[in-house]
């Protein structure tokens, strides 16, 4: 892929910490909410973007277990959101030949709101060839606990039948998470000016490339995910490995 003259290595999986757009509301004498809103209508334009570029696997911190704690107001509105958008936009997704994927505890959530969150994975295209993930309620280290936890109880069941417990590895771990199947992620872009990864694929993101800018997010247009791009495509990725002849 090339990108303003110069060839670019386009990450095969793309997380995005979506900061920054209480604060963008604020600045323009909003309420909290239609900040969300912006965030919602350039998440749709990212992840098209996205796609084109040839990115496989995108997925997006949409409403961490800590954001639960806001106020009713603000999560009712959140919910809202989701409800519109995945009754509006779901279909489309699936047009562009783009699965769902939900990653996180939906059970607190409102059960009409579960309800969509389910149906649109399971009704996502058995050959898609992009993958949109949603985390909802999600947290990296009750991902890891869950996992955790999980392991124990087939461990229980093995001993209960008279079978010696599994030896995890980290492929056969991986299949506690949320994220079964996928690869890890290669490129966590935050907007909004923090530089820190606030429970966000935590397990996954062990080599991921980290990309922070102080641009709001509903501000991080297609050109600033391509500046992300290009800053990946110059990294040195060698996994704890060294340079030949170093």
């Amino acid at each position: 892929m090339d990108i303003s003259g110069e060839q670019v290595k386009v990450p095969r999986h793309v997380g995005i910490i979506m900061d920054g757009n209480g604060r963008w509301a604020r600045k323009r004498l909003l309420p909290r909410n239609a900040g969300h809103r912006a965030g919602v209508q350039r998440m749709e334009e990212l992840a098209v973007h996205a796609q084109e570029m040839g990115v496989e696997y995108f997925t997006v911190y949409a409403l961490s277990t800590e954001n639960m704690s806001r106020s009713k107001e603000e999560l009712d509105g959140l919910y809202n959101l989701i409800r519109s958008y995945f009754s509006k936009s779901v279909d489309e997704l699936y047009r562009r030949h783009a699965a769902v994927r939900i990653l996180g505890d939906m059970a607190p959530l409102p059960g009409d709101v579960a309800e969509k969150l389910y149906e649109a994975e399971v009704n996502s295209p058995g050959d898609a060839t992009f993958h949109f993930q949603f985390a909802i309620n999600y947290g990296g280290r009750a991902e890891i606990l869950r996992a955790v936890n999980d392991a124990a109880l087939l461990a229980h069941r093995d001993a209960l039948e008279g079978r010696p417990p599994a030896r995890y590895t980290d492929e056969s771990f991986h299949d506690l998470l949320y994220t079964k199947g996928m690869p890890d992620v290669d490129l966590i872009i935050r907007t909004g000016g923090e530089e820190r990864l606030s429970n966000f694929l935590l397990y996954q993101a062990a080599y991921a490339e980290l990309y922070f800018t102080d641009v709001l997010f509903p501000d991080f247009d297609t050109g600033e995910f391509d500046k992300a791009l290009l800053d990946f495509s110059r990294r040195d990725r060698r996994y704890g490995k060294i340079r030949p002849g170093e």
